[in-house]
């Protein structure tokens, strides 16, 4: 799933690429977004690689290769973002962890050895979070996971899948669940759920930096985002993971 700029920019390269061969420049990138900087381009750019869209060629100036387009644009594949002719807002959902979590559940369970019970914590386990590739929030809110509370701390919890390898020098893999405390603030270093711009929803670590926030993967493969302090939220930090073999 893709943010409604990251989807025009898509489509936009991808209708210069068949019509002329060549990727259309930062300007005109810019231009046909209708945006104030070619940093956001920059930004939009480095979103599409990390998830697996487009790809640069080594070697070569102003060189993008598409490589997928979504499912939804299929019958888009040749049309361009003009600004009278941009997708409509509804192909659109914004990738939003939704807030006010209801507090966790406490349930019992017996143990194998002993009839003495054993606490566990129901979770509610909200979608998959993106760790290099996008975000699919469930609606489905009444799905759960037991949860030893042993993994918990103070506070509100919720438990995401982890979708993608870009945390993985952090010990965060594919398929993980990451236990998140809920906050709205987080130490440096901080291994957290970030809202950007109020549609991506990412895991990745965070670092501020004088006035801008830089959103930092665990493999070398993807680059470092930065945004303003305006553009980032944080929705939780990571306190816990569950690994299934």
């Amino acid at each position: 799933m893709l943010t409604r700029k990251q989807h025009e920019l898509l489509l936009f390269i991808n209708a210069r690429l068949e019509e002329s061969g060549i990727s259309p420049s930062f300007d005109e990138m810019k231009e046909a977004l209708d945006l104030k900087s070619k940093s956001g381009i920059h930004r939009l750019i480095t979103a599409l690689e990390e998830r697996g869209f487009i790809r640069r060629l080594a070697h070569r100036a102003r060189a993008l290769e598409v490589v997928k387009l979504p499912e939804t644009s299929a019958a888009a594949r040749s049309s361009s973002p003009a600004r009278e002719d941009r997708p409509a807002a509804r192909e659109f959902s914004p990738n939003v962890i939704p807030g006010n979590f209801p507090r966790p559940a406490v349930a019992s369970r017996p143990t194998s050895s002993s009839d003495e019970p054993t606490e566990t914590v129901s979770l509610p386990l909200y979608g998959r979070i993106a760790a290099g590739t996008p975000i699919e929030a469930l609606r489905d809110h009444s799905t759960t996971i037991a949860i030893p509370p042993s993994l918990l701390g103070a506070g509100d919890h919720y438990a995401l899948e982890v979708a993608g390898d870009s945390m993985i020098d952090a010990g965060i893999h594919d398929g993980d669940t990451a236990i998140i405390q809920r906050c709205d603030t987080a130490e440096n270093g901080s291994i957290v759920v970030a809202l950007i711009e109020g549609e991506e929803v990412t895991l990745k670590r965070i670092r501020k930096r004088s006035h801008a926030i830089a959103l930092e993967p665990a493999n070398p493969i993807y680059e470092t985002r930065i945004f303003g302090p305006d553009q980032v939220a944080v929705q939780g930090k990571l306190v816990g993971l569950i690994r299934k073999y």
